[in-house]
């Protein structure tokens, strides 16, 4: 029997969860699970969802040990077994079927630690979980929404949801639905009328297709208007693919005190769009410079006059964002090629030991570039980090001055379809780093603590090292998607 490789985290957030004792977890999603930490100690606490087969519930335990270490979870609160689109749902007791998605590709982690926001890939469904005390997860709500989901954000208040979809939409959804069901706006029927009429078609044939068209037309309106059986507001568009959504609060300019927010858009069009909070509609202005696809908007919550951006060019650029203005260029290969496809996975900006760092991700690049952020706004390079594995995600922990970074530990370094030859007998899903203190340039060590070694040790979900070519395509596409936004030769 084949070894199995370990499904590395595509997301990981560190939290606090706010009480009489605080608590500091770290959450993980692996293919199609989420999975909570101590993020002292590695101790894996629960993992969601947590499922039987339904036809042969004794096998359950078996089949999650072929697939990861699952055995080693705690029971947990299981989700509610019949899909719901509106208001809370229920626990369950009785076993739940195996999810019908096999990725989550955003987790968004709350403020005040209570609750995690999770999207399901394959349903395009946006779920809420509320973190217990014990790190167990409840499902409280999930909202399927028209067009895959591309990016999520939270209000400064934490009390609403963006989402940003590859339709070009942003969405705004409440954190918590209404208990009262919701009842959609009634809006005039206005279907679409076929250019013939009665009195310009005779044959019986042409007749019922006439009618047919008119029924359908009345149909498809009906249809298309209660897509959304829950409570929502569109609050703006773009015409293109939209990649992120950024959501920044910050002093106005007229000494009065007050403060306005604002939703940060990028597209596959190379536009950023600043737009007014709650009046989307107004468009405060355009970000004009990249030349390809932006994919990562980042305003440091420590200088939010500031924005990071970067996408499918070979350079990251520092706006001015409330003026429109670009303050730096930023180079991030050092000799450009023309074969050099540059692709920007994460952006992160963090404060530690009283420096602003700012961390950058590439598709298929084991190096976490670092830089630190002026005064000025402009970026100075350090040593970058190299990890065992590509880069998938960053989650920060300023206290300790460490960050925790999610490794691929199924493709070769340098690559996003090379497969290893085989599993290595350990794999490392996380590894961590600390900010050497008393240099005077950046300077990172590796921390080799039980988290990491916990965590490492306890797995993931599974795949095979004999899996399929299909089965391989569909994790290299789970992972590695960003590339497919640059344009092709000729295209507009």
């Amino acid at each position: 029997m084949a070894a199995n490789f370990q499904i590395p985290f595509q997301c990981i957030q560190y939290l606090e969860k706010q009480g009489a004792e605080p608590q500091r977890l770290l959450i993980a999603s692996s293919g199609g699970k989420i999975y909570s930490y101590v993020a002292e100690t590695g101790q894996r606490l629960s993992s969601w969802p947590e499922y039987v087969n339904a036809s042969n519930p004794d096998n359950s335990k078996a089949t999650e040990t072929e697939t990861g270490s699952e055995d080693q979870a705690p029971p947990e609160k299981k989700r509610k077994v019949s899909p719901s689109e509106e208001g809370p749902a229920e626990t369950s007791k009785s076993p739940v079927k195996a999810p019908a998605w096999s990725s989550i590709p955003i987790l968004v982690a709350h403020s005040n630690g209570d609750y995690v926001i999770a999207l399901t890939a394959e349903d395009k469904c946006i779920r809420v979980l509320r973190l217990e005390a014990d790190g167990t997860f409840e499902q409280l709500s999930e909202r399927c929404m028209p067009k895959r989901p591309c990016s999520i954000a939270l209000t400064d208040d934490g009390y609403s949801i963006l989402c940003g979809d590859k339709f070009g939409d942003v969405y705004s959804l409440p954190l918590l639905p209404s208990n009262e069901p919701y009842v959609a706006p009634k809006l005039p029927n206005r279907p679409k009328v076929p250019a013939a009429t009665t009195l310009t078609v005779h044959s019986k044939r042409n007749l019922e297709s006439l009618e047919q068209q008119l029924r359908y037309g009345q149909k498809n309106l009906t249809e298309e208007k209660t897509s959304l059986n829950f409570q929502h507001q569109l609050l703006l568009g773009h015409v293109s693919l939209l990649t992120d959504v950024a959501f920044v609060t910050v002093p106005q300019d007229d000494n009065s005190g007050q403060k306005r927010s604002y939703i940060l858009t990028g597209d596959r069009d190379e536009h950023i769009r600043v737009s007014r909070y709650p009046q989307a509609h107004i468009i405060e202005r355009y970000c004009l410079g990249h030349t390809a696809f932006v994919t990562k908007l980042c305003i440091p919550q420590a200088a939010p006059e500031y924005l990071i951006s970067g996408g499918g060019d070979d350079y990251l650029l520092v706006w001015k964002w409330t003026e429109g203005r670009i303050l730096q260029k930023v180079p991030l290969v050092e000799q450009e090629s023309e074969t050099t496809q540059v692709t920007v996975r994460g952006i992160w900006a963090t404060s530690i030991g009283g420096s602003n760092i700012v961390l950058i991700a590439l598709d298929g690049s084991s190096q976490l570039q670092c830089f630190v952020l002026g005064l000025d706004g402009t970026l100075k390079t350090q040593d970058p980090i190299e990890v065992s594995g590509n880069v998938l995600d960053v989650a920060i922990i300023e206290k300790d001055s460490t960050i925790v970074v999610s490794v691929d530990c199924i493709h070769e370094k340098g690559s996003t379809h090379g497969w290893r030859a085989s599993p290595t007998s350990h794999s490392n899903l996380i590894e961590s780093f600390r900010v050497k203190p008393g240099t005077e340039n950046l300077e990172w060590e590796p921390v080799a603590e039980s988290l990491v070694t916990n965590v490492n040790m306890g797995g993931s979900s599974g795949i095979s090292a004999d899996a399929n070519t299909k089965q391989r395509k569909e994790l290299d596409d789970s992972l590695y998607s960003l590339g497919n936004l640059r344009k092709k030769h000729g295209e507009d």
